[in-house]
């Protein structure tokens, strides 16, 4: 392990392509898994997850002490402990098992990450996310976790691919209207694609861009497969209907975002081609639907999936999930286990041909701000606010010239102004330069009195 602050990301990402190539085969095979041989691998996997995080985790240590962990069965972990994303963040030099990388060094790379991720060291990287709760979370993966996410993320299409030939030396070129800055899980798909190794090359186009200026860009780069957030593609099919975006892809992938009816009518129609339905979080929980299946199958050979009610029970078959209670089996640097979700997933029937579990996505919807033709995607504040280490909370409101941000920061140390200039900024880059931050310190959000959630984005209209 090198303990270079800031070292290679050339060099990081050949080390992951030589991973990701040599574990493809049985990438592909996993696919069609068995529940039984699924169970098998999990519980293997577990054990060793457990026993290491115990032995180098002081968090783990702590909060597994006196509980037989000898015989853990994958298909019921509920004599574990629940991990929040707020104990993550409270505790999180004690949660991580690697000497040298500490919070101080994750926030170091964090801030320094644009276009090019910047690696904590040779074999670890490290991502940041709002999610869909708005709490800022930190997630450092080392490289067998990484592998494990781009083998699992990309074998669905790569298996498509290949039952048509061979994959060109350079790669298929996927353009991906997502975030636009590598600190996110999205927008280092560029930078890890780079030159075709793996089968895949992405262009990132950033989300937040105003959609005059993503329908040229698309335009320009004629990309064969296209993927990104719903809300996005939906607009871009009108675009393509209104004789404005060009492009002819082949296949059209939505994900970061629950893909509603609507928005699945809008993008078949306006493409014409299969559509396929991706779910990604940043802890590691992924999945895919087959082209134009509303089921969504997760990669359980990667984490252990329990759809829990509010009371942390499982729920019954035909209910959906309030809260999603993920295990990352391969993650050794930041073991996450029964780490909390708050996305809603509802269980489909099982499959014939393979093991993994089916679920329907209910809730991972940010709403948009609009300004009369102007519509501003989240992810224009959130990649501003993420990036901010003192803040732990924050929510945005919508105003007739701008956006005032109450956000939380127990520490203090926020250069209100400067922030405010960021998202201004922000919000110019998108396609509103009339409209201004205003930045607000308080103590607390307000949450839901009934659901306990906090809208992170509240529009005039509310």
């Amino acid at each position: 392990m090198s303990t270079t602050p800031h070292a290679p990301f050339s060099a990081f990402r050949s080390r992951l392509e030589d991973l990701v190539l040599a574990e493809r085969p049985e990438h592909l095979e996993r696919r069609t898994w068995s529940r039984d041989r699924l169970i098998a691998h999990q519980r293997a996997a577990l054990a060793d997850l457990v026993a290491h995080a115990v032995e180098h985790s002081a968090f783990h240590a702590r909060r597994l002490a006196g509980i037989d962990l000898t015989t853990l069965d994958p298909t019921d972990l509920r004599d574990l402990p629940v991990m929040t994303k707020t104990d993550l963040m409270e505790h999180f030099d004690d949660v991580l098992t690697v000497p040298g990388i500490d919070r101080a060094r994750v926030e170091a790379a964090l801030a320094a990450t644009n276009g090019t991720p910047v690696p904590l060291t040779g074999d670890h990287l490290a991502f940041t996310s709002g999610g869909s709760s708005g709490v800022r979370g930190m997630f450092v993966y080392d490289l067998p976790a990484l592998a494990q996410f781009v083998g699992a993320f990309s074998r669905n299409l790569l298996a498509r691919l290949l039952s048509f030939g061979d994959l060109p030396p350079d790669g298929v070129a996927v353009a991906y209207v997502g975030a636009g800055s590598a600190v996110h899980m999205t927008g280092v798909t560029e930078p890890l694609s780079e030159g075709g190794r793996l089968g895949l090359r992405y262009t990132v186009v950033p989300a937040t861009a105003p959609i005059a200026d993503i329908v040229a860009r698309l335009n320009a780069l004629a990309p064969p497969l296209l993927a990104g957030y719903p809300s996005i593609l939906a607009r871009l099919a009108d675009e393509r209907a209104a004789g404005r975006l060009e492009i002819t892809p082949l296949a059209v992938t939505a994900t970061s975002e629950p893909l509603g009816p609507d928005a699945r009518t809008r993008i078949s129609a306006g493409f014409g081609v299969p559509l396929v339905n991706g779910y990604a979080t940043t802890e590691g929980l992924q999945g895919m639907s087959a082209p134009d299946d509303e089921a969504i199958v997760l990669a359980e050979d990667g984490c252990i999936v329990e759809l829990v009610g509010a009371d942390g029970t499982p729920v019954e078959p035909g209910t959906p999930s309030a809260r999603v209670l993920v295990t990352t089996l391969r993650n050794r640097a930041q073991p996450l286990i029964r780490y909390e979700l708050t996305d809603r997933l509802l269980a489909l029937p099982a499959a014939p041909d393979h093991g993994h579990l089916r679920v329907a996505v209910h809730g991972r919807d940010d709403e948009h701000l609009r300004w009369g033709d102007v519509e501003i995607h989240p992810l224009a504040f959130r990649s501003v606010l993420v990036t901010e280490p003192g803040i732990v909370e924050y929510q945005v409101h919508q105003h007739p010239d701008g956006v005032v941000v109450d956000v939380v920061a127990p520490s203090g140390d926020i250069d209100g102004d400067a922030l405010a200039d960021r998202l201004s900024a922000a919000l110019a880059g998108a396609g509103a330069p009339a409209r201004t931050a205003e930045i607000r310190s308080v103590e607390t959000i307000a949450r839901h009195p009934v659901t306990g959630k906090v809208r992170r984005f509240v529009p005039l209209a509310a």
